[in-house]
Order: structure tokens, then C-alpha cells, then sequence
């Protein structure tokens, strides 16, 4: 099998509980939330996404091999202990396998996800990161952190916390009004201090 990439940098965590630590993200093309093109993005189950994951054209993008993916991770990794990567999208689970799980641990890395959820995670992931989306069915239920971005029309937090994850994250979303949209997660974190809030400091520090 081949791996349709985006894109492969090294960078900081942004986001979550994990925000700040050095990680390399793997982020593949495509997802089954929205193609991407924005002519497509009004009549999307996920219509806020801030993300280009259309096609292979990013930086280190391109078409891999499970063992050739693994050792251009490797590569930008470089030297460090704590090896991580950051499989991401688009939608992850759509291409990450066992084969592709196996080659990242042969490589010394610890394998963190980032998935909507609508899609079961295979074994042997580390970090399971969920981020669920309004009228969609969230079949892993299940990980380190479910991360809601919010203000979010149709979905309701406490459907969710019954949940098995460890951390519940409210993060502003990304959107024309994003004033608003972190007062909202503000109160809303105030209001259910079970939830912990996420922002997304990457582009704070303009980080990719």
C-alpha cells in the first residue's frame, strides 16, 4: 500500500495536553468529513475545518511506502529522545494500518492521532486525540482526549461525557468571529469545570 501525504514537518505541539512538546506531524491527504475544496464546504458534515489537506503538494508531501514514510519521520525527527509523531489530516484513520503503525515503532516513535472519530483507531496508537462533529457517528468513543471545538451548533457536551477518555478539552473555534468564540469556550469551561481549555498556540507563536 501506498500513503497519500500532504504534508511532514517537524514542529511544536500545539493543541491539547500535549501543546508544547516537539513532535513531527504527519498530516495525510483526504477526509470523509468534506473534500476540501471550498466550493463543497456550505453542504459539509464539518463545514469550520482550517486545514488544506487536498492533495500531495505540501512540504515533504507525496506518495509512501509504509517503510519510506516511517524513515522520512525519522529524518526530520533527527536527534532527541521521546521520538513523536503526529498523524493527523484531513482524516488519519482513512490510511493509517498496522503496517504503518509497526514501521513508526521500528523508528522508536510514539504514535499520537488526531481523528474525528467517525472511524475505529487501530491498535497500537499511543496518544488517541477525538474530535467529534456535530451530526456525525462517533464510533471511537474512547482515548486520552476528546477535544470539542466550540461553539459548535448540534452537538451537545454532556452526550459526551460519558465517554472513556481522560481529558475533556473545549477549544475556540477558528472561525470570522473568534472573539466570541473564546468567550464562549471561556464560559463554558467556567461553567463545566470538568472541561479543560485548549487553544491553539501554534498560531499564536506562528508555528505550522
Amino acid at each position: 500500500m501506498s500513503y497519500a501525504v500532504k504534508e511532514i514537518f517537524l514542529t511544536l505541539q500545539g493543541e491539547g495536553m500535549q501543546a508544547g512538546r516537539r513532535a513531527v506531524f504527519l498530516r495525510f491527504a483526504g477526509c470523509n468529513l468534506w473534500t476540501g475544496r471550498e466550493q463543497d464546504r456550505a453542504g459539509a458534515q464539518c463545514n469550520f475545518c482550517d486545514t488544506d489537506f487536498v492533495g500531495t503538494d505540501g512540504e515533504n508531501g507525496g506518495r509512501y511506502a509504509a517503510e519510506a514514510l516511517a524513515a522520512k519521520v525519522a529524518d526530520l525527527w533527527a536527534e532527541g529522545e521521546r521520538p513523536l509523531v503526529v498523524v493527523t489530516g484531513g482524516e488519519p484513520m482513512l490510511q493509517l494500518d498496522d503496517a504503518l503503525i509497526a514501521a513508526l515503532r521500528g523508528n522508536g516513535f510514539e504514535i499520537a492521532v488526531e481523528t474525528n472519530g467517525t472511524l475505529p483507531a487501530p491498535a497500537g496508537i499511543d496518544w488517541i486525540c477525538v474530535s467529534p462533529k456535530a451530526g456525525t457517528e462517533v464510533v471511537q468513543r474512547s482515548g486520552d482526549e476528546l477535544k470539542l471545538v466550540w461553539p459548535q451548533p448540534g452537538i451537545d457536551p454532556a452526550a459526551l461525557a460519558g465517554w472513556d477518555f481522560r481529558h475533556f478539552l473545549i477549544q475556540p473555534m477558528d472561525c470570522p468571529d473568534a472573539e466570541a468564540a473564546r468567550a464562549a469556550a471561556i464560559a463554558f469551561v467556567m461553567d463545566n469545570p470538568r472541561w479543560r481549555l485548549s487553544l491553539q498556540t501554534h498560531k499564536l507563536l506562528g508555528l505550522p
